[in-house]
């Protein structure tokens, strides 16, 4: 039996027409950065391996460059979610020109549920192969921080994209303003985690250290406990962690990470209202009882 023909979409207009025609412009305040060769956008695609067959998940298409790459890898079928409602025609015009292999989602990447989105059969077990549900994106800065950390809980809990399986990512970050200065990351997760702690521990452990990303690492680590405890935990911490307080957060490794999360998780459950505990919320409280104490003085000397 004859082989199925590779899927071509068929002759469009350029991205620069599409582009012009919709009459486009990249929003700098969502740093918002366009990508207009089809060499690149073919390039990016490739990063992510063979595609045949699989079905695809990409945030953010904008225009549609790289939508377009992906259309022409012989997938399955695409997803795309767009909060944009300025693309949704141009992407419209690529979901006639590919019937039955484009799915357009007007929507935002933070809250769409695609757990339901592929079929059943498309699901693996965590522990074989990654299934054929590739994640690809080109993410402005306004929104490629909290949908990693929202992608990494994901992972954590094998929910949303990663209820597939080990769904592999390929994703561009730009650089601001007008260079198109492309970085490309593959991602494929882990069978099991190097730092094996609950997901929201880590992310508690890891913020902190970066408050000050310039300043020592113990200054960071510090605003994970009461003020009034803060420099003996702060160094018990770090003793048992095998850590130098002078480090800089950008200098700790995965193993110090590790080190630093198992050690907080031992002094979580020695105090269990340790975890609770924000230091933002205990300025604010200071905060507010230097006001309470401000204005009971002033009506004080009133009173006299």
């Amino acid at each position: 039996m004859a082989a199925s023909a590779r899927f071509r979409l068929p002759p469009l207009p350029t991205i620069r027409e599409i582009i012009k025609l919709f009459r486009l412009q990249a929003a700098k305040q969502l740093s918002q950065n366009f990508l207009l060769d089809l060499r690149l956008t073919d390039k990016i695609v490739r990063k992510a391996g063979d595609l045949t067959g699989a079905h695809v998940y990409e945030v953010g298409p904008g225009p549609g460059g790289i939508t377009r790459s992906i259309l022409n890898a012989n997938i399955a079928e695409l997803l795309v979610v767009e909060k944009d409602t300025r693309f949704i025609p141009g992407l419209q015009m690529l979901c006639d020109a590919a019937p039955g292999k484009l799915r357009i989602v007007h929507g935002d990447v933070l809250t769409f549920k695609i757990e339901k989105a592929f079929p059943e059969s498309v699901k693996r077990l965590w522990e074989d192969d990654p299934p054929k549900v590739h994640i690809i994106g080109n993410l402005p800065f306004s929104v490629s921080t909290p949908l990693i950390i929202k992608w990494l809980e994901n992972i954590a809990l094998k929910n949303g994209p990663f209820a597939y399986g080990r769904s592999q990512m390929t994703l561009t970050f730009q650089k601001e303003v007008a260079e198109v200065d492309v970085g490309v990351v593959h991602f494929t997760p882990l069978i099991q985690p190097k730092i094996q702690q609950p997901f929201k521990m880590v992310e508690k452990v890891v913020k902190n250290a970066f408050q000050f990303r310039r300043k020592y690492c113990y200054r960071g680590l510090g605003m994970l406990f009461p003020e009034a405890q803060r420099l003996e935990s702060t160094g018990r911490l770090l003793q048992l962690a095998d850590i130098d307080p002078t480090l800089r957060p950008t200098q700790l490794s995965v193993l110090h990470f590790k080190s630093l999360c198992d050690i907080y998780r031992m002094m979580c459950d020695e105090d269990p209202q340790l975890f609770a505990y924000n230091f933002r919320e205990e300025l604010r409280q200071k905060k507010r009882k230097t006001v309470e104490k401000e204005e009971e003085e002033e009506e004080e000397s009133y009173r006299c």
